[in-house]
């Protein structure tokens, strides 16, 4: 007998921008799977269920895909209720989709409940609107840590005229800002490098990008952290100046 897994997005750390959808697939689950990034703040909606810790972070000790595969398939051929809770969004660079079409081959039932991903909700707390009418007309994001170790086409992406949202970059901003220079994308270009999104303690440093990695050291910058690469983030500190007093 399968149950279904619920693949849900815990959102990027602030427990109250969990959807109600989330809530309610959690208040489901028998079993929960749970990355490091989730705010445990949100196990408060499953009591009932048991929770396993299956933590993914860059430069740490992860668990492996393949053990959280056989997990979510062992629960669930139980005919348990499971959820894979991961942080932000299971679709943006979360492997939702991956995990989706490994249990459908083996027979599983799932489904994807979304969730406020850290580059929008980063930014919206800095007040950065990520497109503005008249000053960017899109959003790209991009995550500047690959499986093969590749590197995204920063060149590209400068000509793109959008702002950009850099997920795991931290340990990349000299290569980021090369290829961006590269590019053609001015060394004014405002950014926004903010730490730990959402959270009470949210950190943010604003620079440009011909000093991003200097400033990034002297900030001692620490991921999870995205980055906001483009015109918005002036706007932003436009609207945060203090008005000018006329006579």
């Amino acid at each position: 007998m399968s149950a279904k897994v619920w693949l849900i997005g815990a959102g990027p750390g602030d427990p109250e921008l969990l959807t109600l959808k989330a809530v309610r697939a959690l208040g489901e689950a028998e079993v929960v799977l749970i990355d490091d990034l989730v705010n445990p703040a949100v196990l408060e909606h499953c009591p009932q269920a048991r929770v396993i810790g299956v933590g993914k972070r860059g430069g740490c000790r992860s668990t492996p895909q393949e053990f959280i595969h056989r997990l979510m398939l062992r629960y669930a051929r139980q005919g348990k209720c499971v959820a894979r809770l991961k942080g932000g969004d299971p679709c943006i660079f979360g492997r939702g989709s991956e995990e989706a079409d490994w249990l459908a081959a083996h027979g599983v039932a799932s489904e994807i409940v979304n969730g406020i991903t850290a580059g929008l909700a980063g930014a919206t707390a800095c007040g950065i609107p990520l497109t503005l009418r008249g000053l960017a007309r899109g959003v790209t994001l991009v995550t500047a840590h690959t499986q093969d170790d590749s590197s995204p086409d920063w060149a590209a992406l400068a000509r793109s005229g959008t702002t950009l949202v850099v997920y795991m970059g931290v340990a990349k901003l000299a290569e980021i800002q090369e290829g961006l220079l590269t590019g053609g994308m001015a060394t004014s270009t405002p950014v926004a490098m903010i730490e730990n999104a959402s959270l009470p303690w949210q950190r943010e440093c604003r620079s440009i990008l011909g000093n991003m990695p200097q400033d990034a050291d002297t900030f001692q910058l620490r991921s999870p952290a995205i980055l906001v690469i483009g015109q918005v983030v002036a706007a932003a500190e436009q609207r945060d100046a203090p008005l000018a007093l006329t006579a």
